[in-house]
């Protein structure tokens, strides 16, 4: 009499599978409506700096205007239930646990996604289904200002520029960065940290060019009175600035987000710290 042995189940592969096959019908579902879209998060980063990551979220990227057609058509085909989760940047499509972020600018107001994500995209398969992937330099750029207390992508500008240093358009990305040059170079000098036998990778002239911007600065303060620009870095750990010691939200006063989007962002703080709090172990 033969006996069966019971052969147990890897929920977690089970999960993880359910999951790919779900972003597979999303990417399916947008390329057969022709919404431009392009695939950024882990599977960027992965792709650009051979950095393996783990992501619970799946991140594409749209244009302003493409947001609610793409919400629409996940609607309707896959019924996800859709939500503009904020008005200035993300919605979000959910089938059952799984989810799919539509993200068309960064929560800072700063990285929108313009016709030029798409006019420097790069071919790549995710999922085995052929798409596009946001480019590195806006790939570095939207990362560069993520300076929140629970999440630091410093270590992932460095990355990207160590991967491709000698391939970036780094004339884009002083473009990109505009004002916030500093942003850039401090990212730039941390490079020359991490790796001191690889300082020379980055170009000469993008270094000086803003090394001689900073020279031009260090004898004057700019004429934009009590201002700070923390918030757009962190929308958290440079609340005090603002809420207690009268400075200006540089969110605000640069443009970049309205103070009914900054209401709605910091109102979502403590929901955010709730939901990492049921994840943690």
């Amino acid at each position: 009499m033969s006996s069966r042995v019971a052969i147990p189940v890897d929920a977690d592969a089970l999960a993880s599978e359910e999951k790919s096959q779900f972003y597979r019908r999303v990417l399916e579902t947008l390329t057969a409506t022709g919404i431009d879209f392009l695939v950024g998060g882990a599977y960027a980063f992965t792709r650009y700096t051979q950095i393996d990551r783990k992501t619970k979220d799946f991140d594409l990227f749209v244009r302003a205007a493409d947001v609610d057609p793409a919400l629409a058509a996940l609607e309707k085909t896959l019924g996800c239930r859709a939500e503009f989760t904020f008005r200035h940047w993300l919605g979000k499509a959910y089938c059952g646990r799984d989810f799919v972020d539509i993200i068309f600018s960064s929560g800072n107001g700063v990285a929108t996604v313009d016709d030029i994500w798409f006019r420097y995209a790069v071919d790549h398969a995710v999922l085995g289904v052929p798409v596009r992937i946001i480019p590195p330099e806006e790939l570095l750029w939207s990362k560069a200002f993520i300076m929140e207390r629970e999440r630091y992508d410093g270590a992932d500008v460095i990355h990207i520029i160590h991967a491709l240093a000698e391939k970036l358009d780094w004339e884009r990305l002083l473009r990109r960065f505009g004002a916030y040059w500093r942003v850039l170079l401090s990212n730039m000098v941390l490079f020359g940290f991490v790796y001191p036998g690889e300082r020379t990778r980055i170009p000469n002239w993008a270094m000086l060019e803003l090394l001689n911007r900073l020279n031009r600065d260090l004898d004057h303060d700019s004429a934009v009175g009590k201002l700070c620009q923390g918030t757009i870095m962190s929308r958290e750990q440079f609340l005090v600035d603002v809420e207690r010691w009268g400075y200006a939200d540089g969110r605000v006063e640069r443009g970049e987000m309205t103070a009914e989007e900054v209401a709605d962002w910091t109102a979502a703080i403590e929901k955010s710290k709730q939901g990492r709090r049921a994840t943690d172990p």
